[in-house]
């Protein structure tokens, strides 16, 4: 009798609840209609100021792809107070404010969207480096290049590695990884990335330049004056990359090929002396030092 009692009692609960209008979601967060698009942030001319940074100077090597980057990091990385993770991408990491009254409170918090962005973007940081228990921190991300001036906004005392190639060696390199490579979209992506490292060059005053093609050849001399660049002193170990782990080898995270996996510097390919360049990336190659 128990049994039927509770059977009666639950299909009376059912039937109620089939009948009854439907109950109201008490979400924190309204649910966004599937039609809706999130509201922007007031366009006030408000600019937050600087808020305190928990990583006060980290490092960013700024280059074009297929120049050396990845080899550049597990470098440092092998060193035991610099840490070089995989490429990070803070560029692609955003803040979206979903309310019209967002962005107003924010800015009684003295905060606008980018600032928000960058207290992010230092917090990912900070993070990393405390996992790892050193104290120099430094992201290889290639499009990192393309917003060099906003790091500079976000870290007013970010140090800045820029690692120069050879255009002609890194359209090559790019021309030769893609099963159907489209010439001119490789000529114009390398220019676009060169321009933005020749504008660093040109306006970071106390950056350090190296170039793939001297870290290749005398890489002790080169990471030698890297340390000294990050203020820590040069360990031998640096050389020996493949005898420590440097985490997962994999598109979108950096290089991936044999030669990197190999744990050993490998010599660096050269431009094809006979390969014409466009006119500015000539003119950007000469300015490099580079024969053109």
């Amino acid at each position: 009798m128990s049994a039927i009692a509770k059977g009666l009692k639950r299909r009376g609960r059912l039937m109620a609840q089939a009948v009854s209008p439907p109950r109201k979601t008490l979400d924190a967060i309204p649910t966004q209609r599937p039609a809706e698009r999130p509201r922007q942030d007031p366009d006030d001319g408000y600019t937050a100021p600087l808020a305190p940074r928990l990583v006060r100077s980290p490092a960013f090597v700024l280059s074009s792809v297929r120049s050396g980057s990845t080899l550049l990091r597990v470098l440092l990385n092998s060193h035991s107070r610099i840490r070089a993770p995989h490429e990070m991408h803070l560029r692609t990491v955003h803040v979206r404010m979903s309310r019209e009254f967002t962005a107003d409170a924010m800015k009684e918090l003295a905060l606008d969207r980018e600032e928000l962005e960058h207290v992010l973007w230092d917090r990912v940081l900070h993070l990393e480096l405390s996992r790892s228990g050193k104290d120099v921190i430094v992201d290889k991300t290639p499009p990192n290049t393309l917003i060099w001036p906003r790091l500079h906004r976000c870290w007013p005392e970010a140090r800045f590695i820029l690692l120069l190639r050879h255009p002609g060696a890194v359209i090559q390199s790019l021309t030769s990884r893609r099963a159907d490579p489209d010439h001119e979209a490789i000529r114009a992506e390398v220019l676009g990335y060169a321009e933005k490292l020749e504008e660093a060059r040109q306006s970071l005053t106390g950056a350090h330049v190296i170039t793939y093609e001297d870290l290749t050849a005398d890489p002790e001399r080169v990471t030698r004056g890297l340390c000294e660049y990050l203020g820590v002193p040069w360990e031998s170990g640096m050389l020996d990359y493949g005898e420590q782990d440097h985490g997962t080898f994999r598109p979108k995270l950096g290089d991936w090929s044999r030669e990197i996996r190999s744990g050993r510097v490998q010599a660096a390919r050269q431009a094809d002396p006979d390969a014409e360049l466009p006119p500015r990336l000539a003119e950007m190659a000469k300015a490099w030092g580079y024969p053109v």
